[in-house]
């Protein structure tokens, strides 16, 4: 408490007021329910003032005889109140142990029902024909209008319709809130026009140059159809972004709603899922009706795959899938019958495998664009994107972080980016650097740094001697990947050491790299056991990575000589539920020989390490005393790295500076033409002069003429072979 005193006269003091709770705002609508039970509750309980006691007409018979009745009034020509003369009233009332007061003598005290007024004013005229005319009774009647009375008439009615419908239209806002009950059916998609507009543009998007080319058409043939027209071409009904999450999909859609300058609804395949029958049809249809009046307009459909899937996959026999009749109203609706031109559908998931291939079809979805992890010059051009708004020092080189980020997605960018702000911040530095930014990938990659967390030297000296290993067989495996750092500092929830390498960027795998890749995996294990002859439960991940990885190479990738060149993958995404596509014999086989890949992995990783056994414990002992080391110290400590493997910055540096002397060589090759060019324009003028073939042919025949061009030549061959020597 103390703390956040101090923190907010610190707040106080720079000028900066704390963000006070908003207090809850009672809405009027609650308000008005809460009174209109109030007052149905009080027209039922007080709708009489006095409670009558109900006699029969015997009783009141024998009342009327004993003259004990002053007075008789008929109310509404149905019920007749009876009031006692004030001398008999004790005589009833004492009797009556549910009354606990005596009524007044003014009230009436009893009551009972009658069939006709008529007929009781003659039986009040046969039994008092004895009486004299000054003592008999006469009743008087009386017409009453209660509380309830006007339940039943048309201005109960009308008020009440009245009230309902400013309840739930007027107050309920839309399809949210108290319209929802009438507005089940209303589309829930957000509509983006006029100043509502996405202030993104495609110069917020970076790293996905095809995809944004591909879109950009359809922007553009929204913006200026007369050019595709002219030409017979027609607009594209759809376009499906593709890709794992977090590479920018939704991203691309804003930046189209930013430039295409139409109507934008944009909605999530959530929002057609109901728990009533038929709502998401009603809602599709809805919403293709709005689009309808705004069109030329885009749809915008985030997260298809919850409404998009396969038909029959899943559901029951005879059962009524609601899921299938949203799909089938959404196809109709795309490219039915009633297909009106002017709508452009975008849909983003990163499940494409779990469609409904109807759904793909060309003249639903005419584009399907794929939008993968960016590769290391479009993970730059994001780093540049996510760099602006940063304060940064002069060291940070984004060309650096695109080569140590590999298989980072843009949001995971942005993510190492926001990281290294804060810790930047949290240090108190006036720049973010690029120890920031390193720490900022630790934390990405490896989890929270857990410096208080207690480890006993027997446990730290393992963790350290299986890092080591893990960072010895990388060093000295031909194809495994170039190293970066070695950590024994504790991170995320079970992780007490890790190795960080930068895999090259590749898509096809060799046999033998996949070897060396098990081999560093391996390596911590052999370590252990070669050093304390004990296994410990630490590398429990990594087994389970090369579990996953030799099952792969026999099952998917047909890299085993044994099973041949058959593959059990299942592109379809069904994953074979129910039954497994081989026989038990071909499922022992394929146990067997992973377990051969794995033991011929583990033994050659073993004889690897006791070889290099003295630079491992080296490495271990180093790793104890600074807990963290880099490539360079490897160098230092174990040598260089017997094969010669750029990292990926490098090759990309290296493929710059190449680019660049090819362009400065052929920018020098334009200067030299158009020097010449002027000899050449007289030497042409000249020419006609001289009519004689022979003199034509003699330029044919003079070497100078190829003499620069070979010199050129020369020229350039040594200045491409330089850098190549100079970088071994």
């Amino acid at each position: 408490m103390a703390k956040q005193g101090n923190n907010f006269k610190n707040a106080k003091r720079s000028g900066l007021q704390p963000r006070m709770p908003k207090k809850p705002v009672g809405g009027f609508q609650s308000w008005m329910v809460v009174g209109l039970v109030l007052a149905v509750v009080s027209m039922f309980f007080f709708s009489k003032e006095t409670t009558l006691q109900p006699i029969t007409i015997k009783q009141f018979e024998s009342m009327l005889i004993q003259k004990e009745v002053e007075k008789v009034v008929i109310v509404n020509d149905k019920i007749v109140e009876v009031s006692l003369k004030p001398t008999y009233i004790p005589k009833y009332f004492k009797k009556n142990t549910t009354q606990k007061l005596v009524p007044a003598a003014q009230v009436p005290h009893f009551e009972f029902e009658i069939n006709s007024k008529e007929s009781f004013e003659r039986f009040l005229e046969d039994r008092q024909k004895t009486f004299p005319r000054n003592e008999q009774i006469m009743a008087s009647p009386e017409t009453r209008t209660g509380p309830l009375d006007w339940l039943g008439t048309w201005g109960f009615f009308i008020l009440m319709g009245l009230s309902f419908y400013f309840l739930f239209f007027r107050m309920g806002g839309g399809a949210g809130g108290g319209g929802q009950i009438f507005n089940i059916g209303r589309s829930r998609a957000t509509l983006i026009e006029g100043e509502s507009k996405v202030k993104i543009t495609f110069n917020d998007v970076a790293g996905l140059d095809e995809a944004k080319e591909e879109i950009q058409e359809i922007v553009e043939f929204l913006k200026f159809p007369k050019k595709f027209t002219d030409l017979g071409g027609k607009i594209p009904k759809g376009a499906l972004l593709v890709g794992p999450p977090g590479t920018g999909k939704t991203l691309l859609a804003k930046a189209v709603a930013g430039e295409a300058g139409v109507p934008f609804f944009s909605l999530s395949g959530s929002d057609f899922v109901e728990m009533f029958v038929g709502v998401g049809a009603a809602r599709v249809r809805d919403l293709f009706k709005q689009a309808k009046e705004k069109a030329p307009c885009i749809i915008f459909i985030d997260e298809i795959d919850a409404v998009g899937r396969s038909r029959g996959r899943g559901s029951m026999p005879g059962g009524n899938d609601e899921r299938e009749n949203t799909l089938n109203s959404l196809l109709v609706e795309m490219d039915g019958f009633a297909t009106d031109s002017g709508i452009i559908i975008m849909a983003a998931t990163n499940r494409p495998d779990v469609l409904d291939p109807a759904l793909l079809r060309p003249g639903r979805f005419d584009r399907q664009i794929s939008i993968d992890k960016p590769d290391i010059i479009g993970r730059e051009a994001i780093f540049k994107v996510h760099l602006k708004p940063l304060k940064l020092a002069a060291d940070t080189d984004p060309k650096e972080l695109a080569a140590q980020t590999p298989g980072f997605a843009g949001a995971e960018i942005a993510n190492v980016c926001n990281e290294a702000a804060l810790i930047a911040a949290r240090r108190s530095k006036t720049a973010v650097d690029m120890n920031d930014f390193q720490e900022a990938m630790d934390r990405v990659i490896g989890g929270l740094e857990k410096k208080n967390k207690l480890i006993s030297p027997e446990e730290k000296k393992i963790v350290a001697f299986h890092e080591a290993g893990h960072a010895i067989a990388g060093w000295f495996l031909e194809h495994a990947n170039p190293l970066v750092k070695v950590s024994i500092v504790p991170r995320g929830v079970a992780a007490l050491g890790y190795a960080q390498y930068l895999p090259k960027e590749q898509f096809l795998y060799r046999t033998e790299q996949l070897m060396d890749e098990m081999c560093v995996t391996l390596g911590g294990r052999a370590a252990e056991e070669i050093v304390f002859g004990k296994i410990s439960t630490g590398a429990q991940n990594d087994l389970e990575r090369i579990t996953k990885l030799a099952y792969s190479m026999v099952t998917i990738y047909g890299m085993n000589e044994k099973l041949g060149n058959i593959s059990y993958y299942d592109s379809k995404g069904s994953e074979y539920q129910f039954n497994k596509p081989y026989s038990e014999t071909t499922a022992r086989e394929i146990d067997e020989e992973v377990r051969k890949i794995i033991k011929e992995a583990y033994d050659r990783t073993k004889k690897l390490l006791k070889s290099k056994q003295d630079k491992l414990t080296i490495l271990a002992e180093q790793l104890l005393q600074k807990e963290v080391l880099f490539q360079s110290d490897l160098e230092a400590l174990v040598g260089p790295r017997p094969f010669e493997q750029l990292t990926s910055y490098q090759e990309f540096i290296k493929g710059e500076t190449e680019k660049k002397r090819k362009d400065a060589k052929d920018e020098r090759d334009l200067a030299e033409e158009k020097k010449n060019a002027p000899a050449k324009v007289v030497a042409a003028k000249k020419a006609p002069v001289a009519k004689k073939a022979p003199v034509a042919k003699a330029p044919a025949k003079k070497v100078p003429a190829k003499k620069p061009t070979a010199t050129k030549e020369e020229a350039a061959k040594p200045r491409v072979r330089k850098p190549k020597s100079t970088d071994s």
